[in-house]
């Protein structure tokens, strides 16, 4: 493309764009973004409670107490298209656009969700689930990566947890929703006194996958109104679109604020048309940052899966009647709200790769009081809160992070291959870890469980560095 000699350098763009202190566009992107987030987490979660229900109207001869032998298959392959769906069009958000690809994504895993809930069978359930894997992976690195790109530098941890702030909402529905259609009604606190299942309803379960079908049409519909990010257009060329973009967010900046002035001009290369991974593998820095951020998500995501996807099936394995435990896995989701919370006021203050070990020992204190609490449901309701703020906490801020070790070519990419590989460590979480110990202990079950987390930990403490520093700095 040529440039006029009115049309900014792409190194003056991003220097423009590296002196915003503020979120720049409308507010009204937020909720955009947030609402897709609420959709996929919601899906995420809806499996935890309702997977009882949907267990015993699928699978002849199913009952709570062998629901989780029948758990690991359904969550593995929905890893496994998350996998799949990640590695597959994250790179094409590198290619053609954030915006366009989020669109296929939400699409995708809407499908995904209607499919699962007209599905009659355990192989259809289980093929559903991979598919709006497929979305709900892609879909989760592109988000990220587009925040990362369009937050201030100093608030892209910050930004990020704003928007998991809905996806802690779409966990909260997820799991309450599922409390409320497939639980019978049970006296509290033992269980919702006005939950509707039983003998003449026992189709909640599919209402639950209606309802996700129905909030990805919404999400699909405010995502026409997002626009591309302005680094991605400056990576390929397209210099005048950016500029218009980039125009429009100083404007909204300087009618509330004065700009500060425009720092040292980066250097900037041009994108080729070759496949991102091509990207990340032919440097010796990205591949050492891959390899070591993989290590983290894997064996991190073994106890957030465990507990995001098993919590209620885990707690009735340990003997919990399933209304008690799934209330108690459903009153932990405001441990999620609220740490969501705290990431998005606190996130920024101290360097990403700390909070994991904090993250580490808060789940840990939150398995050791449910252990202790013993028939005291008061006690496990906190201890089910603390678990869910703790495995939760590190989560967006690791977000952030991850997508700050990949350069603008291929950061779609570079989060999907971590986040995405790291999955497979969820699906080794449910699929293995859950069965096993729950033939244990409550208090060693929590420990094997959240011993994964501490592992994580450790392999991040050897990572950069990131909090405040201009992302082209951090990977040119």
């Amino acid at each position: 493309m040529k440039v006029s000699a009115q049309t900014p350098s792409s190194g003056n763009l991003l220097a423009r764009l590296d002196r915003i202190p503020v979120w720049s566009l409308s507010y009204l992107f937020i909720g955009i973004i947030g609402v897709g987030f609420l959709f996929t987490f919601y899906d995420i979660f809806n499996i935890n409670v309702s997977f009882i229900q949907t267990c015993g109207a699928i699978i002849p001869g199913c009952s709570p107490a062998t629901a989780s032998h029948f758990l690991g298959l359904p969550v593995l392959f929905n890893l496994v298209g998350y996998v799949v769906g990640t590695l597959v069009l994250s790179p094409l958000a590198d290619r053609f656009g954030r915006r366009d690809i989020l669109l296929v994504t939400m699409a995708i895993t809407g499908l995904g969700s209607l499919w699962t809930a007209l599905t009659h069978d355990y192989t259809m359930f289980i093929l559903a689930r991979a598919l709006t894997g497929v979305g709900i992976g892609a879909d989760l690195a592109i988000v990220n990566t587009y925040i990362n790109e369009m937050a201030p530098r100093q608030g892209r941890a910050r930004y990020t947890s704003l928007i998991f702030i809905m996806s802690a909402l779409g966990a909260f529905l997820g799991i309450w929703v599922g409390l409320w259609l497939t639980t019978p009604a049970t006296p509290f606190p033992l269980g919702l006194p006005f939950a509707v299942a039983g003998p003449g309803f026992a189709s909640g379960w599919r209402w639950m996958y209606f309802i996700g079908a129905i909030l990805a049409v919404f999400g699909l519909f405010l995502r026409t109104q997002m626009p591309e990010s302005p680094r991605w257009l400056i990576a390929r060329g397209r210099i005048a679109e950016a500029d218009r973009i980039v125009q429009s967010m100083e404007k909204r900046v300087q009618s509330k604020m004065r700009l500060p002035d425009i720092g040292p001009e980066p250097r900037v290369s041009v994108a080729e048309a070759a496949i991102p991974y091509r990207t990340i593998f032919s440097n010796s820095i990205y591949r050492k940052r891959t390899i070591l951020l993989v290590g983290m998500w894997l064996f991190s995501y073994v106890t957030v899966y465990a507990f995001a996807a098993g919590f209620t099936t885990l707690l009735v394995g340990l003997h919990y009647p399933p209304p008690e435990a799934g209330l108690i896995a459903a009153v932990g989701t405001l441990g999620f709200i609220l740490c969501a919370v705290v990431a998005y006021i606190w996130g920024e203050r101290m360097e990403r790769k700390f909070w994991i070990p904090l993250a580490a020992v808060l789940t840990i204190l939150g398995g050791v009081i449910i252990a202790e609490a013993g028939t005291i449901l008061w006690l496990s309701l906190l201890g089910s809160m603390v678990v869910f703020f703790g495995f939760n906490l590190w989560v967006p801020i690791a977000y952030a992070w991850s997508t700050e070790n990949y350069p603008t070519q291929a950061r779609a990419t570079g989060f999907a291959l971590v986040d995405g590989i790291g999955h497979l460590g969820g699906g080794l979480g449910v699929v293995v870890i859950v069965p096993i110990v729950v033939q244990l202990p409550t208090l060693p079950a929590f420990l094997v469980i959240s011993g994964f987390l501490v592992i994580g930990s450790l392999i991040a403490q050897l990572g950069i560095r990131t909090r405040g520093v201009a992302l082209d700095q951090l990977s040119p």
